[in-house]
């Protein structure tokens, strides 16, 4: 899979060790950044990813910052990104499974690089279920984001 990651100030560090994680598990990595403890935004860094993710350029996206909570807000603002903030295994499998998460936020301050690992190996090597009643609710959930995307 082609994987976007990107972190603002309060994940990069996490990015950093989780990149060559990702790419020793077989995927190509795109990192946007950033690299250094400097305060920046993180929507400076949840919208190239999430654009890259809901473009098709690439097939999911990792965001990491302090909490993981700004980012996710930020990502799921972004059309066609379903993006869940998870910091236990059993969220990561259950995000993908039932809701078809695209985009996975976590945050740097409450996890630590062992614990994200097992994350997203789990969130990358579980697929969706394609079950009837995750497919309606992830239809009802389009239809919530047309509805409010028109009236922007």
């Amino acid at each position: 899979m082609k994987i976007s990651i990107g972190a603002d100030h309060g994940g990069y560090r996490l990015k950093d060790i989780l990149v060559p994680f990702i790419e020793s598990l077989g995927h190509e990595v795109t990192d946007v950044g950033c690299s250094c403890d400097q305060s920046v935004d993180y929507p400076d860094y949840a919208l190239p990813v999430c654009e890259a993710v809901a473009s098709g350029q690439a097939d999911r996206g990792i965001l990491i910052c302090g909490t993981g909570i700004g980012m996710s807000i930020a990502a799921n603002k972004v059309r066609g990104i379903r993006c869940a903030l998870v910091h236990d295994m059993f969220s990561a499998q259950a995000t993908r499974d039932h809701n078809d998460t695209n985009v996975l936020a976590m945050g740097e301050r409450v996890v630590g690089p062992g614990v994200a690992q097992e994350i997203i190996r789990i969130w990358l090597e579980t697929p969706f279920s394609n079950g009837e009643r995750h497919v309606g609710r992830i239809s009802k959930v389009n239809e919530i984001e047309a509805k409010y995307a028109a009236k922007a």
